[in-house]
């Protein structure tokens, strides 16, 4: 896990990895005032985005949508988008990524000439700062919790739907692993997918079992 120890810079900012398993990768993103990513999309992966701290604008060919604090979007393989800082201070948000593939990447249009080209290499890569992030798994039926950037981000084993109720219905569950099943073990809610409670709470009402390996997220300001 080669990005585990080092943050990568962009001429947005900078992004680095805080946690990561077989099936998922979770990176931290800060864009400076007024700066965006490329506009790319993922053949291979589905990405979530759910914002830390500060406002963006996430935009498609023919769209675009503002995301504020907690705020999340999920976007499907291969659709084009880009992220921008619309905060004075700039944003911080959380990307997760499944599969694990940092090279599952295609540029289209880009702000600083990177159009084709792939994920930056190790010359850009330099040792993460003192106040960097990176998440453990809770023990089992535990929880962890973290306090970064005026955010408190709770880290939770799973291992029964009671603890749902334990969550506001308002909060996004970030799936870091396993999920909700139904009866033929197939996932309604699995590693990836950032969703809101109240729906989480919903689909419980009818698939009522949870993957015993379940680690999930939530973000509070």
């Amino acid at each position: 896990m080669k990005h585990k120890t080092n943050i990568v810079r962009k001429p947005w900012g900078y992004e680095y990895l805080v946690y990561q398993n077989e099936n998922v990768a979770l990176w931290l993103l800060h864009l400076m005032n007024n700066q965006t990513t490329s506009l790319h999309c993922h053949p291979k992966k589905t990405t979530g985005l759910i914002v830390i701290d500060g406002i963006v604008e996430t935009s498609f060919f023919n769209d675009k949508r503002t995301l504020h604090e907690k705020e999340k979007i999920m976007i499907r393989k291969g659709l084009f988008h880009s992220t921008k800082s619309l905060s004075t201070g700039g944003s911080i948000l959380f990307e997760i990524e499944t599969p694990v593939d940092k090279k599952d990447l295609v540029r289209f249009k880009d702000n600083y000439g990177r159009e084709g080209l792939p994920y930056e290499d190790y010359k850009f890569e330099e040792p993460k700062y003192e106040d960097s992030l990176w998440i453990t798994e809770p023990k089992l039926n535990k929880k962890n919790i973290y306090n970064y950037a005026n955010s408190e981000i709770t880290v939770i084993s799973i291992i029964n739907i009671e603890a749902f109720n334990d969550i506001d219905n308002d909060e996004n569950i970030i799936f870091l692993n396993g999920g909700i099943l139904t009866n033929d073990n197939q996932y309604v809610a699995g590693p990836g997918d950032i969703v809101i409670c109240k729906t989480v709470k919903q689909l419980l009402t009818v698939f009522k079992n949870v993957d015993k390996k379940t680690i999930i997220m939530t973000l509070k300001k």
